[in-house]
């Protein structure tokens, strides 16, 4: 009889393509999508990411104004309108304008919401964090191919550091379960860049790095030593724009919980378990047998207690 993990393996294979109709892209990925193809200068990130975190009032301000909150000039403001495709910032905030109602029309406020506590409004936006990566799901190409490349790097190196290393023990953990050899970095300077030069020379072709707030100056360091040394790199990181995403080959950008105190991570979990899934389904026969080995061993030595 398989065990829980054998038959969601069996069960829950990732489908390539849009498999019912969904609504667009979330309004983050819209921006997102918006703002990642050109090269921006440090500057114009700052506005990007300013429109992207305030976009139902960001799009209706003033060039003045919006200029004013981010902190730069106004020929600034013109300049990233421009590096971005527009004509000018007229219209770019007539597209962001359609982006923030259509973000309004999808997202009503309720009696509950308006005098829910603290705690129930931190649950309420990773609940809208969550959607937003439902809908970025809605095409899973990329997930599917990242998860496949994942898969056939041996070994495969996951890199987390600070705040970041529970997500990367999460990922390195399970991983090990359906792949023969992942290495985890969780130490920065130069123990980190030993594991990713040692990870290189062993056949190693990708590295998954995790970058949450506050993004530390040593991932970004070691993503560069990564990329130097010719491994490539996927981030799950809660900026789709900055130097981090910058140095990345594939970012996958989700958003993270910031209304308590310290952050909460439901979203790049969720993005964490689909990039294993597609793993599984890279190799099935691998997993199965990786997958029956681990519970004969678990079972011999009684890992878990039986339920």
């Amino acid at each position: 009889m398989p065990s829980p993990q054998q038959a969601r393996a069996q069960a829950s294979a990732i489908t390539s393509g849009k498999t019912a109709p969904e609504a667009g892209a979330a309004p983050t990925s819209q921006l997102r999508e918006l703002f990642d193809g050109p090269r921006l200068s440090p500057g114009q990130r700052r506005i990007a990411q300013y429109l992207i975190e305030h976009i139902t009032e960001a799009a209706f301000l003033s060039i003045t104004d919006l200029a004013e909150r981010v902190g730069v000039s106004q020929p600034s403001v013109t300049r990233f309108a421009a590096a971005v495709g527009f004509s000018g910032y007229p219209a770019l905030r007539e597209t962001l304008q359609s982006i923030a109602l259509s973000t309004l029309g999808s997202t009503p406020g309720t009696a509950a919401e308006a005098t829910s506590n603290e705690l129930q409004a931190a649950v309420d936006a990773e609940i809208q964090n969550l959607e937003n990566l439902r809908r970025d799901f809605a095409d899973p190409d990329q997930v599917i191919r990242v998860g496949r490349a994942l898969s056939k790097s041996t070994p495969l190196t996951v890199l987390g550091l600070r705040i970041s290393v529970s997500l990367a023990e999460y990922f390195a953990y399970a991983a090990r379960r359906i792949h023969p050899d992942v290495r985890l970095v969780t130490r920065g300077g130069s123990v980190a860049y030993d594991a990713l030069l040692q990870s290189r020379a062993a056949g190693g072709t990708w590295v998954l790095a995790f970058d949450m707030p506050r993004h530390a100056q040593e991932t970004l360091t070691a993503v560069r030593v990564a990329r130097s040394a010719g491994l490539r790199v996927a981030l799950i990181t809660d900026l789709a724009l900055g130097p981090v995403a910058d140095e990345a080959d594939v970012t996958f950008a989700t958003g993270t919980g910031s209304r308590l105190v310290f952050d909460s991570y439901a979203a790049p979990v969720v993005m964490s378990a689909a990039l294993l899934q597609a793993m599984t389904d890279d190799d099935p026969e691998r997993t199965q047998a990786r997958l029956e080995e681990y519970e004969q061993v678990a079972d011999e030595h009684q890992f878990f207690l039986r339920d």
